[in-house]
């Protein structure tokens, strides 16, 4: 039995409830070309205020089945493949609802599955921006990863394109990130 401090990348924090999140994320001109999805959910993000956490409804576009989850990331401290470690508390509606009550910012996309990536295309004001992401069970798998799709960059690294900053980007600032990228809106 151990005290759920194994391996935790994030110093002075338990592993015990969470997992350690491994994933590469790159800014798209738009979707990949000729790439099929497999499923389409609309996902909104509820980043509730002064807190790590992110409240989540996910929409199967074509089934309408509904998902609600209550998230924690706790990013970490050290450079390489880990993010951090994540922590996801699935909700009930009516215990959606009453966090959503809380005070907070949000965010609407559609995510696109197209293995092995969950390709976001956000709503305004952040339309224009397109984001692939991939996971990873190992740091080796995560390292080794080509993404097989066109590019602009490699953003996992890049703070200014995670949920917890988007959200806070106006529609300005998020023209100036992608010109910087040489992406055109």
């Amino acid at each position: 039995m151990t005290d759920g401090n194994t391996e935790s990348p994030v110093p002075g924090h338990r592993t015990k409830y969470a997992r350690v999140e491994r994933e590469r994320r790159f800014l798209l001109a738009g979707m990949p070309a000729g790439a099929e999805a497999v499923g389409v959910r609309r996902i909104i993000d509820h980043y509730l205020t002064g807190t790590r956490l992110r409240l989540r409804r996910t929409t199967d576009v074509r089934s309408r089945a509904c998902e609600y989850k209550l998230t924690q990331k706790v990013p970490a401290e050290l450079p390489g493949p880990v993010q951090g470690l994540v922590t996801n508390m699935y909700l009930s509606r009516a215990e959606y609802e009453l966090f959503a009550s809380l005070p907070g910012a949000g965010l609407a996309k559609l995510r696109y599955s197209i293995p092995p990536f969950g390709v976001d295309v956000f709503a305004p004001p952040l339309n224009g921006l397109v984001l692939a992401e991939a996971e990873f069970g190992t740091g080796e798998e995560m390292r080794a990863f080509v993404p097989g799709i066109d590019v602009v960059a490699e953003v996992t690294t890049d703070r200014r394109f995670t949920g917890g900053r988007l959200v806070r980007t106006d529609r300005s600032e998020l023209l100036s990130w992608l010109e910087g990228h040489g992406v055109e809106i």
